[in-house]
């Protein structure tokens, strides 16, 4: 079980990897990062398929989604100079509540 937990954590890495160069491909233009975007997602895609042989498909998806989601935007605001807003800091906060709050009921099942 504890390995699973690890894959997961290295899921949302690859996941935020890829997602992160996405942006710096240009459309796909720019070959390494393409490669990145192509490379993590597949590896983050391959570590889920593992894990879910032994943890819940909504647990696992929740915490994949919505920790890379909120790593996403934290380097969208860091590296490539997004703004931050009230709201977009509130959608955050209220993924990441789901989150935990998922969590807390797998654990109690």
């Amino acid at each position: 079980m504890n390995n699973a937990w690890i894959m997961l954590a290295l899921a949302i890495v690859a996941e935020v990897v890829a997602t992160s160069s996405m942006k710096l491909s240009s459309g796909f233009t720019r070959f390494w990062p393409s490669l990145a975007t192509v490379c993590g997602y597949a590896i983050s895609l391959y570590l889920l398929s593992q894990i879910l042989r032994t943890l819940e498909v909504g647990i696992v998806y929740a915490i994949w989604s919505g920790v890379g989601l909120a790593s996403v935007a934290l380097i969208g605001v860091i590296w490539f100079g997004e703004t931050v807003t009230a709201i977009k800091l509130i959608g955050l906060f209220a993924i990441l509540v789901g989150v935990v709050l998922l969590n807390l009921a797998a654990k109690a099942s």
